[in-house]
């Protein structure tokens, strides 16, 4: 069976966390806690996947909220509160995003969200960020009842697509969710977003690159080759 079908990691990979920064500064009193906030988010996230711990991301997303502010020494406002998670749901793609979604569906490739989202808030991050027509499926890990990297929630977006695991490739900005494809049995590409380092003891991608377009024109040209 071809490699038809690409998954996309949505936050971060596909949506631009710049949006939020503003609203840190303004809550929190400094932008670059919103990445570090992100990043306390995905932690909570594997830990509860890792330990059974039954919940859904955007739950966690603002109690990771109340947890930032309190290590800074500040309480989060309901309307600040909100307003950041509202802009969560509203973030825009990064600019080498579309062109590449379009690229890939005009090659005959099945584009798919898969996110860590749930699948009410992906749905809505998808729609407000115009990418609506350029997805041809969203899958949530809600319905599989863990999160990425666990091996399961790949296995499951694999058993939604009706495709062997082994066919179906993950594009993601995040080292620890290549990684947990790949260990899945999935193949990957790996976009560096942030000029941060790969994670030397995680498995690593042979495509990879610092923008999408690259990464889309190495899956093209290694899908084409023999399998």
């Amino acid at each position: 069976m071809p490699r038809d079908t690409v998954l996309f990691d949505i936050n971060e990979t596909v949506l631009d966390l710049a949006t939020l920064m503003p609203r840190f500064a303004t809550a929190l009193g400094d932008q670059a806690l919103a990445r570090t906030w992100f990043v306390m988010l995905l932690h909570t996230s594997t830990v509860c996947a890792l330990t059974g711990v039954k919940t859904g991301f955007a739950e966690l997303a603002s109690v990771m909220l109340d947890k930032i502010a309190t290590l800074h020494d500040r309480t989060i406002s309901d309307e600040d509160r909100g307003q950041i998670l509202g802009d969560f749901a509203s973030l825009r793609p990064h600019a080498d995003v579309q062109p590449t979604l379009q690229r890939l569906q005009s090659s005959g490739y099945r584009t798919v969200a898969f996110s860590n989202s749930s699948s009410s808030l992906v749905t809505k991050q998808i729609a407000n960020s115009g990418l609506a027509e350029n997805f041809d499926i969203v899958i949530s890990v809600e319905e599989a009842g863990g999160f990425k990297p666990d091996s399961k929630v790949y296995k499951f977006a694999a058993a939604r697509l009706d495709r062997p695991i082994r066919d179906l490739r993950l594009i993601a900005a995040h080292d620890w969710d290549t990684h947990g494809a790949m260990v899945a049995g999935m193949s990957a590409a790996y976009i560096d977003r942030s000029g941060a380092p790969y994670h030397p003891l995680y498995r690593r991608p042979r495509i990879q690159s610092t923008n999408m377009v690259s990464v889309i024109e190495q899956i093209i040209a290694a899908d084409a080759g023999p399998n």
